[in-house]
């Protein structure tokens, strides 16, 4: 499997991923979910109907996020190849600044 040079968060009581301060994947219950390119999301969701749109919370869905249907956590190359491609995605955005604290 690729390694990826990531920064570990806790968001949705679990861990998430983000590279340059933004989210690339993560786990959202008994979920996977990854950000993708609009052409990568469109792909996978036509080449696999169990992968649905990243729902956190009812009637707010993530655009570009997918959760991965459990039959790919097994097939490893598949699953190496979709974390390729966020990884690639979320690399080439910008730094994003952390937010302000309130005081």
């Amino acid at each position: 499997m690729t390694s990826f040079d990531c920064q570990k968060k806790l968001m949705f009581g679990s861990k998430v991923y983000f590279v340059n301060n933004n989210m690339m994947c993560g786990v959202h219950q008994d979920d996977i979910f990854i950000r993708l390119l609009e052409q990568d999301k469109e792909e996978i969701l036509s080449l696999n109907d169990e992968v649905s749109p990243f729902e956190p919370m009812k009637g707010r869905t993530m655009k570009q996020y997918v959760v991965l249907p459990e039959s790919l956590y097994n097939e490893f190359e598949k699953l190496d190849e979709w974390l390729e491609r966020s990884y690639k995605y979320v690399s080439s955005l910008p730094l994003k600044e952390p937010k302000k604290k309130k005081s």
